[in-house]
């Protein structure tokens, strides 16, 4: 049976063999070679696409004098094609002379609208009413692998933060409309292809549009999922066509940002000294010691290190590939890409003592198929196939405790290595040297694989404009982290040589041979949505739409941290049904209302569905026919508003809150001695079966215009978010509940958050030079309204009524003067809980409450947050011919943090811990027994009396170290030159583009000690680069 199935196998291959090779020599036989020339009312059009119809890959685009040259059927169908034109068909049987064919373009009549991607599909921004923001894809472009790095002054709406710029942290939190929750999940849903999907695992050159959707009329559809807003992204997808491939090379230089600059060895002994004498205590260094360290006469006791130097680069190089393919004809169309990045950290770990790789690395390879296939004129499939791979080193010590070190090792704890060779251990501390390049090494593995599957279905039979589409998609992520750890010998050095000037070495730790640890994760994800479209115009005046969408998603660890763990094998559902109702007179009058019926697994049986319904309504006052005739010039001027109710279900990791759970406890023993005994049980979480949904009312209300020919255009909205019902933890019940340690969750919250959002861009034509100027702004303030705390009869300690996260410490009064400042002052004797007596050049506080004693009831709101409360972005484009040039401005403001710890508070850990440079050269305040003068005595100067150890009155929140945070950055800096069809016709290739671009090139602010961006109060930890980036671009 098997020889007969071979024989049918192969005589069915060769009869198709014999097929294909007829039909291609026929296919031969009847072509034809037709030349001619495109124009349009100017002259000859470079780059038109010319095809021939449903046939993909077979076409050409004209050059630069407008000719072009196609092999063909005698019976093809060309399809002249160039944007702002309309499109031409022409078939070959028609032309009268092949050789010599003269086609001539007019510029299409037709009015392209804005279209915005929202939650049921694309819609005209013109009939929208709730609140969105559709960003431009080159304004993303940037050299960071991450897509988050671009949104902060670009997109209104979006406060984004970037905390660290190690390769594969290096990238920023973001949310929409700020933080409007102190419950769990204050950030936004990121959906890619309608599936929830991380925002930085897409290559900005894979994205066709992104848009944002901000209240509660624009996220209804997604149910609890929205609450914090929605971005959603499309990715690219094939047109009809021939055959487009773009290739791309990335070569950048990431220049080590700005850091702490920590004082030499001789400057530290010297302040130390200072420390100690204006304490009336000895000094630390004697003057043939300080002669030592100057000269560098004794390098294994009195060294001179500067770790940051001998430990980090420059700058590291980046380097990114990219390939994309794209075409397809009438039934089936693709898009294929495949992406290369590569970034090496600034840790100096190459030496001949290190044999491994120990430095911060990040490689990342991206891929995507799409395809669409109409399998009839009415039904589309949608597949698309994507994922990435991401292989990762770093050094074996953990990256704070590294970043730790540069800020706790002065240039005088330790050498190098002693010059005896041994590796030093001081203080039980490893050096950073050490931990960058002897503790081993971690690898990190991590892959992702991502499937959609859509199908859409024309339902005309049914009733014309009523489409269904359903979407499978299946994520799976896995993660490998592998720890390879090692010690070498360590030892220390007495700080006294023998008799002959030897060392005094003791080992203090034996080699550690290498062992190795691994950690391994991973997750699935299953999504279904289905969903009816209904969208339909009656009588040239009414625009009805209408739509309904089920949504369910199951996600499951496939690794289980613990397994024996039975909650946590359980797998998140959610389940969702939503729907809206859309309706437009003439596209001047629109209401539109949108539903939720949401289902959680947080609460309990009965309440786990909750309906949140929003309303908007928008009047398009451009349309009205008297202002046409008056102002013809407003192309577009619409009013908006918008309320709704959103639920929120995110609890913070607590499954099943309303649960009970009983676990064991300590055994109960009776009888003599105790030798009978029972295993005992207890209750170990009070459930909360009463718990229902966290909810938000938001409130919006906006305005639409585009002017005098859409040379300005803009958006502004303003808004308001109160949030009631805040999930927390009841940590102020009273013992006589039974509770004592027990903390039950219960909707105790309430917050509020108001602020606005908008954009502006205007554009001109002047000659042959096209200039864009843009600028958008993003401000939110909240107030905590309510929360479980304990009751304070001073309201200022309480969180109500004050921002979240708010800055709080003591008031500042500058420094005493001298003791009968002190001694007139309220006292502050307190505060000095180390035991030191406060002396003149210490810091001098107000005394809120007025009792005459400074303590910690005086502390008191200050400021804002470290979160910023505004951002904003400006910039310009021009393009003049083949030349582009864009830039861009970021800032942020209403940001307020303390600084503090090694570094700011100099030698409050002794021996241990950096002083700043700024406070070196700086307006400190010096008693004259050092200085040799009075003048540095100044009750304002900008440093306080040194303190040998930590000094307990002076290093303490307060305005004295509260820092302002705004900033402004030249964030992004982008040229880019076509070179001439010409020479990339004769390198046979469509187009050829060089480019540069150069990111966070420079940052003003007052705050000039590390980068304004961070928040770590000693800035200690991986500095923001600053990026340059060359790129040759090809298509063909």
């Amino acid at each position: 049976m098997n020889n007969i199935q071979r024989a049918i196998f192969m005589l069915l291959l060769l009869l198709g063999t014999q097929i294909s090779s007829f039909a291609q020599q026929s296919r031969q036989n009847n072509t034809i070679e037709v030349k001619g020339i495109v124009r349009d009312e100017m002259g000859p059009v470079i780059g038109a696409s010319i095809i021939a119809k449903g046939q993909p890959g077979l076409g050409v685009t004209t050059d630069i004098d407008g000719k072009f040259k196609l092999k063909v059927s005698q019976f093809d169908i060309l399809v002249i094609s160039f944007l702002g034109y309309d499109v031409v068909e022409l078939p070959i049987v028609k032309i009268k002379d092949i050789s010599n064919v003269d086609i001539k373009l007019t510029e299409s009549s037709k009015k392209i609208d804005e279209v915005v991607v929202t939650a049921s599909g694309t819609q005209t921004k013109k009939t929208l009413t709730g609140a969105y923001t559709s960003v431009d894809i080159k304004q993303l472009a940037s050299p960071s692998g991450n897509l988050t790095n671009s949104l902060a002054g670009v997109v209104p709406g979006i406060i984004a933060v970037q905390s660290s710029g190690e390769p594969g942290e290096n990238m920023s939190e973001f949310w929409i409309r700020g933080i409007s929750t102190f419950g769990s999940g204050s950030g936004a849903l990121v959906l890619v292809d309608g599936v929830e999907r991380s925002m930085n695992e897409i290559p900005v050159q894979d994205i066709e549009s992104f848009s944002i959707l901000k209240d509660a009329s624009a996220t209804a559809l997604y149910g609890s999922k929205g609450a914090n807003g929605v971005v959603l992204i499309t990715t690219k997808r094939g047109k009809p066509g021939k055959i487009n491939i773009r290739a791309r090379f990335t070569y950048g230089y990431n220049q080590t940002g700005r850091m702490p600059q920590f004082a030499n060895a001789y400057d530290w002994a010297t302040l130390a000294n200072e420390a100690k004498i204006g304490r009336y205590e000895s000094p630390l260094y004697t003057p043939e010691e300080l002669n030592i360290i100057q000269n560098g006469l004794d390098p294994d006791l009195y060294p001179n290190i500067n770790w940051q130097d001998l430990m980090l680069k420059k700058g590291s190089p980046q380097y990114k590939a990219e390939i994309s393919f794209s075409g397809g004809g009438d039934n089936v169309r693709y898009y294929v890409s495949g992406q290369y990045y590569d970034e090496n950290g600034i840790y100096k770990t190459q030496s001949s003592e290190n044999k491994y790789n120990t430095n911060s690395t990040y490689k990342r390879y991206n891929y995507r198929a799409n395809v669409d296939m109409n399998l009839t004129k009415t039904t589309l499939v949608r597949i698309g196939v994507g994922g990435w791979l991401v292989d990762r080193t770093q050094p074996g010590a953990e990256g704070d405790n590294i970043w730790g070190s540069f800020s706790e090792f002065t240039p005088l704890s330790s050498p190098r290595k002693y010059s005896t060779g041994q590796w030093p251990h001081v203080n039980g501390r490893l050096t950073p040297e050490i931990q960058l390049t002897q503790t081993g090494y971690r690898t990190i593995w991590e892959n992702k694989a991502e499937l959609n599957v859509t199908l859409q279905q024309e339902l005309n039979f049914i009733t014309k404009g009523l489409i269904f589409e359903g979407t499978y998609a299946f994520d799976t992520q896995n993660s490998n982290i592998t720890n390879r750890r090692k010690l070498p010998e360590l030892w220390v050095a007495q700080n006294y040589r023998d008799q002959k000037g030897q060392l005094i070495l003791r080992r203090t730790s034996n080699p550690q041979t290498m062992t190795q640890t691994v950690t391994t994760e991973g997750w699935k994800r299953n999504y279904l949505r289905a969903h009816l479209k209904y969208n339909r115009l009656f009588a040239e005046v009414h625009r009805v739409g209408a739509y309904a969408m089920l949504y369910q998603e199951q996600n499951a660890d496939t690794r289980l941290a613990n397994e024996g763990d039975i909650i946590a094998s359980i797998p998140h559902r959610n389940l969702a049904y939503s729907g809206s109702f859309t309706y437009a007179f003439r596209d001047r009058y629109l209401v539109e209302f949108n539903w939720g019926y949401t289902g959680s697994e947080n609460f309990e049986h009965g309440k786990q569905f909750g309906f949140f319904p929003s309303y908007s309504a928008g009047w398009v006052i451009s349309e009205e026919p008297f202002i046409k005739r008056i102002a013809p010039w407003l192309e577009m001027l619409k009013i908006r508003g918008s309320y709704g109710l959103v639920g929120n279900d995110n609890i913070g990791g607590q499954r099943f809150p309303y649960i009970s759970l009983i676990g064991t406890t300590s055994g109960y023993n009776w009888g003599e001695f105790g030798s009978h005994g029972i295993q005992g049980y207890r209750i170990t979480t009070v459930g909360t079966p009463k718990l229902t949904w966290e909810t938000a009312k938001k409130y919006n209300l906006g305005i639409d215009f585009n002017l005098f020919n859409s040379k300005l255009t803009g958006t502004v909205d303003i808004y308001k978010d109160v949030r009631d019902d805040i999930f927390m933890r009841r940590n102020h019940m009273p013992l006589t509940t039974g509770l004592a340690d027990q903390t039950p969750m219960a909707n105790v919250g309430r917050m509020k958050a108001t602020g606005w959002d908008g954009n502006i861009a205007f554009l001109q034509r002047i000659g042959q030079v096209d200039i864009t100027l843009r600028a958008n702004m993003t401000y939110q303030n909240n107030e905590i309204v309510d929360r479980d705390e304990a009751a304070n009869e001073l309201w200022y300690k309480m969180d109500k009524g004050f921002r979240l996260n708010q800055t709080r410490g003591l008031i500042a009064l500058g420094l005493f003067k001298d003791q009968e400042d002190i001694d007139c002052s309220p006292s502050q004797t307190g505060l000095a809980t180390d035991g030191r007596p406060v002396l003149p050049g210490d810091i001098k506080y107000k005394d809120v409450n007025g009792d005459g004693v400074i303590t910690d009831d005086d502390y008191v709101p200050l400021g804002y947050r470290e979160m910023p409360g505004l951002q904003y972005g400006m910039g310009a484009s021009v393009q003049w011919k083949n030349l582009y040039v864009n830039v861009l401005f970021q800032g942020a403001g209403r940001r307020d943090w303390f600084v503090g710890g090694n570094g700011p508070h100099a030698f409050h850990n002794g021996m241990t811990g950096n002083i700043l440079q700024e406070m070196v050269d700086g307006n400190r305040w010096s008693p004259r027994e050092v200085s040799g003068t009075a003048d540095t005595e100044n009750p304002n100067a900008d440093w306080p009396r040194l303190t040998w150890g930590n000094n307990a009155n002076n290093n303490r929140k307060s305005t004295f170290w509260m820092k302002n945070g705004r900033y402004l950055r030249l964030k992004n800096v982008e040229v880019t030159y076509d070179l001439p069809k010409g020479f990339a016709r004769k390198m046979y290739m469509s187009n050829i583009r060089l480019g540069f671009v150069g990111e966070n090139l420079y940052t003003w602010s007052p705050f000039k000690w590390w980068d304004p961006e961070g928040n770590n109060e000693s800035g200690s930890n991986y500095p923001i680069s600053r990026t340059y980036s060359f790129s040759v671009q090809v298509e063909f």
